[in-house]
């Protein structure tokens, strides 16, 4: 969902790295070319940002900010 800042086994930051990557595969680079440019050598780095799946762009296109205000309303009310 949210692009992760560090890698899950050794902590090295990687949040920083996903929009390099991303323009490095707009440009025409494959995952490998990309990942090696971004200079991420320890495996476990590489599967941060390979295995990644981006999915607030495609969830946000489902949320209707209407209907997001109307249930907070409704659920802080009964509380």
């Amino acid at each position: 969902m949210i692009i992760p800042i560090r890698c899950f086994s050794c902590g090295k930051v990687v949040g920083d790295l996903w929009e390099s990557y991303l323009e490095k595969l707009d440009s025409g680079m494959t995952d490998v070319d990309a990942i090696d440019a971004l200079e991420l050598r320890r495996y476990c780095c590489r599967r941060m940002i390979l295995t990644h799946v981006d999915l607030i762009e495609k969830l946000l296109k489902y949320v209707n900010f209407g209907d997001q205000q109307k249930w907070r309303r409704t659920f802080f009310e009964k509380q």
